[in-house]
């Protein structure tokens, strides 16, 4: 599990531990980490040319100590002050080893490694105009690009980017993660992501920012013994297509089936009944007359419901989907569903079961209904799933390159095994499925949902292979998703 905090936290932890440490202590164990993954990326240190790009925070001083100790092994280093200020024991250090201050920009395009300690943690607001164009010349250049605890340009705390910013090929950060590091439209300039422990560990607190690894979405998952049977492995009640979208049934019926429910109850009408009857024979169907939720509640006894993907948005949905949530066990609602649940927020009074939401940026703006549009939610993507969830009460999964699942109060869990090849038709109904499933296996709904979040996008990996897909192959690789935790 890599746990993340704000640059607040950071900061109150690094007082604790430099109260008990010499000066300076700190910032020799991040330049010696820092330069021990530099020297890992080269090879071959003596000889090769290293450009340090050197703020005048204590990210500009990591810098600088790691040029010097890469200087000592031999590596031709340069800096480029990119402040007016600088760090003065670090520049000297990396003189008395060699290292040598230039102004020359073309030293970038030379470079076989740059190292970005533009800025640090503290920065807001993007880059100035001059430390934009050092941003720039480095992300264009051939040479290795390694930030120093984040890619200069983007916000430690929100993951937010305002304007240019490094695109790292590794990113080494100190003591613990940072939430921006999990969270696009920064994660997507992180890079390979490592960490340098500096000994902040047991002066941090509790973490903002959660990203969950394949064994501890392994730990998540419900155990069944030797005596467990299809009822008490989960069933799962599942409202899904209509006349018209009978694929979304199919999709999302799949998604339950090979997600691991003990029993899908399949309630819908006539149209997509058939195509389920046809694609799944294992799932127990039920015939209900548009917009009855009792019809839908007749289907039998259920663990937990996923209802939404292709159910249309007019009354008989809402009719639907009142019917669902008025039940006392746990429910996930998405597509069509959050459509209809935006424009009827009520149906959420008095509910006491879990709910788990799950919209693309899109469909939250329609659920926060404040005004914000697509693009706010994509740029601050941290700051509106954590409003969702505590305005909304429920658990709420945010679909995207990086999945981020809240819940009221909590931390929020950050998911990174997405592909762009999941970005067509049909993955999120096999992801209501797979969710669904977990839900009515007693999984708790935030983790029912990290967990969900995590096969899908490991199934997407395993499917694609560089290749393009559809979402019926995202089906077919859900054993395969769960057999890799198993390992």
């Amino acid at each position: 599990m890599r746990n993340a905090h704000t640059v607040e936290k950071v900061r109150s932890a690094e007082h604790a531990l430099m109260a008990g440490v010499p000066d300076g202590a700190l910032m020799q164990r991040a330049a010696a980490g820092l330069a021990a993954v530099c020297a890992s990326l080269l090879g071959r240190v003596y000889g090769a040319r290293v450009v340090v790009l050197a703020g005048s925070g204590d990210n500009g001083g990591d810098a600088l100590f790691a040029g010097e100790r890469l200087a000592g092994r031999g590596a031709r280093v340069e800096a480029v002050l990119t402040a007016a200020r600088h760090h003065e024991e670090g520049l000297a250090a990396l003189r008395r080893a060699g290292g040598r201050v230039t102004g020359d920009l073309a030293a970038i395009d030379d470079a076989d490694l740059i190292i970005d300690g533009m800025l640090g943690i503290g920065g807001r607001g993007g880059l100035r105009a001059e430390q934009a164009e050092y941003a720039e010349r480095a992300s264009g250049a051939p040479g290795t690009v390694v930030a120093v605890d984040l890619p200069s340009g983007i916000d430690a705390d929100t993951g937010r980017v305002d304007g240019p910013a490094v695109a790292a090929d590794v990113t080494v950060t100190f003591g613990t993660y940072k939430p921006g590091l999990f969270v696009d439209p920064a994660a997507g300039r992180v890079g390979v992501l490592e960490r340098v422990d500096i000994g902040l560990g047991p002066y941090l607190a509790d973490p903002d920012v959660v990203a969950f690894q394949g064994a501890d979405v392994a730990r998540l998952l419900p155990y069944r013994a030797a005596e467990s049977d299809k009822y008490r492995s989960g069933v799962l009640g599942l409202v899904a297509g209509g006349p018209v979208f009978t694929g979304a049934a199919v999709l999302a019926c799949g998604g339950a089936v090979r997600g691991g429910a003990g029993m899908v109850r399949f309630a819908s009408v006539a149209p997509a009944v058939d195509h389920v009857r046809s694609a799944w024979p294992e799932a127990v169907t039920t015939v209900v007359r548009p917009g009855s939720g009792k019809d839908v509640l007749a289907a039998g006894r259920v663990q937990a419901w996923a209802v939404g993907p292709g159910i249309g948005t007019g009354e008989d949905a809402a009719a639907v989907l009142g019917a669902v949530l008025g039940t006392d066990v746990p429910v996930l609602v998405d597509a069509d569903g959050l459509t209809v649940l935006a424009e009827n927020r009520e149906l959420l009074e008095g509910r006491r079961a879990p709910t788990v939401l799950t919209p693309h940026a899109g469909e939250l703006v329609r659920l926060l209904g404040d005004g914000a549009d697509r693009a706010d939610v994509e740029a601050a993507r941290l700051e509106h799933v954590r409003r969702a969830a505590r305005d909304l009460g429920c658990v709420v999964l945010l679909k995207g390159s990086t999945t981020l699942v809240a819940e009221p109060g909590g931390a929020v869990r950050a998911n990174a095994t997405g592909t762009p090849r999941l970005a067509t038709a049909g993955t999120g109904d096999v992801l209501t499925g797979l969710i669904g499933a977990l839900l009515a296996g007693g999984m708790a709904a935030a983790d029912a949902a990290t967990a969900g979040a995590y096969l899908h996008g490991l199934a997407g990996r395993l499917a694609s292979e560089g290749a393009p897909i559809g979402a019926h192959d995202v089906v077919t690789a859900l054993p395969e998703a769960f057999r890799s935790l198993d390992g």
